[in-house]
């Protein structure tokens, strides 16, 4: 149900005054020249010979550590590029057609500015330097300057609803939910270079392999899995999820590669799946609404928001079980969002509430809500640490 946005509209001149009195992120330490378009930074010393095992996707920067895909991705690890960029989170407003600016720190909208038709997510791009914000039935991507906070001109993409990008840097890939493909453009121009037709409904979100050779997307509404291979940008498995009427959202990758874990907010649990052999997954409940998936900076945990409880599952890795569940004081309907570059704050966005959420990491603890538009879905916090971006809300290696 639509609403109207509390929040007070600003220009894109007005949010870039406010973020100029902003401090800029500290954790960076100092480093060459940023790196040009297409490369990715080294945020860590080059990986040892012994640990280049990984025959990875032609392109793709070396794995740092193959029994952990999260290894640069550690508290404060942020990439020459991002240096000074300040810290922020950036909420699309689905509803309200706009995205919202949070300043971290003080825990308060700093400036709203209006984008396309049904914002979806924001999503960093693979060289750190773009956010992008999906519009997807505005048919357009909003790019963001991260450095300023400024919204540039949109580019022409049809129906993106969310947007991965090959660990090579060459290909962006739009989930285009309602028409049905997945479409591989350039990674910079946005030009189309192939569309991949699937069978399935509701193409919505993906991880990678280790090796970055093939990636699982979810399909919303018929409750199917693809295995996709990302060289030949072809479909290589289709399956069903074995649960009448499931609807499987986010997928994130275990840090030693072997398995993805699916959220489903109809089965309402996160199914777990060998990639490599594609074989028949098990369910592990967490709770209502299963929606959001999330790995902590150290890579020993993940979060999973369970949108229609008002929860969060706490998962550990190393354990295979769930240790925790955290409830938000007064319920609310936690979705899509990211951990803090120092992995002390997950923010997470309140879907049919119109707020944000900011969960002390540690503990638990809500930090605080806060109010923005109509609909928040796939907020991005940023910067966060990382060689390059996969895509969606923030996936760094």
């Amino acid at each position: 149900m639509r609403t109207t946005n509390a929040a007070r509209l600003l220009s894109a001149g007005a949010v870039l005054a406010a973020l100029a009195l902003l401090p800029a992120c500290s954790g960076g330490s100092e480093s060459p020249a940023a790196p040009a378009a297409g490369t990715a930074a080294a945020v860590q010393p080059p990986a040892k010979k012994a640990e280049q095992a990984v025959d990875g996707l032609p392109g793709m920067p070396p794995v740092l550590d193959p029994k952990d895909v999260y290894a640069a991705d550690r508290p404060g690890n942020l990439s020459p590029v991002v240096k000074g960029f300040p810290s922020l989170v950036y909420v699309p407003n689905t509803n309200s057609d706009t995205v919202s600016v949070i300043d971290p720190k003080t825990y308060r909208v700093i400036g709203t500015f209006r984008v396309g038709r049904q914002p979806q997510h924001v999503v960093p791009s693979w060289d750190l330097k773009t956010l992008w914000v999906n519009n997807d039935l505005g048919n357009s991507l909003t790019p963001i300057d991260p450095r300023t906070g400024r919204a540039g001109k949109p580019v022409a993409v049809h129906d993106p609803y969310n947007l991965y990008f090959t660990p090579n840097g060459k290909y962006a890939i739009v989930m285009a939910s309602n028409d049905r493909q997945l479409v591989f453009r350039d990674a910079h121009t946005m030009q189309t270079v192939k569309a991949v037709p699937v069978s399935c409904y509701g193409v919505n979100h993906a991880d990678f392999s280790m090796d970055g050779r093939y990636f699982i997307v979810s399909c919303e509404f018929s409750g199917e899995l693809l295995k996709v291979d990302t060289e030949k940008m072809e479909v290589l498995r289709q399956e069903r999820l074995p649960f009448h009427g499931a609807m499987p959202q986010d997928v994130k990758i275990s840090p030693d590669g072997k398995r993805f874990y699916i959220a489903d907010m109809m089965a309402d649990g996160v199914w777990i799946l060998n990639g490599d052999t594609f074989a028949r997954p098990t369910l592990l409940p967490t709770g209502k609404g299963a929606h959001g998936l999330y790995v902590s900076r150290d890579s020993r945990v993940m979060y999973i928001s369970n949108r229609g409880e008002g929860t969060i599952s706490v998962f550990d890795f190393a354990q295979n079980r769930l240790t925790a569940k955290w409830r938000l004081p007064g319920g609310g309907s936690p979705d899509m969002g990211g951990v803090s570059a120092d992995g002390k704050v997950l923010w997470l966005s309140g879907r049919y509430n119109s707020e944000v959420y900011a969960i002390d990491t540690r503990t638990g603890t809500e930090l605080a809500r806060i109010h923005v538009g109509s609909g928040p879905h796939g907020l991005a916090v940023y910067p966060q640490p990382g060689r390059y971006s996969l895509g969606h809300t923030g996936i760094f290696r």
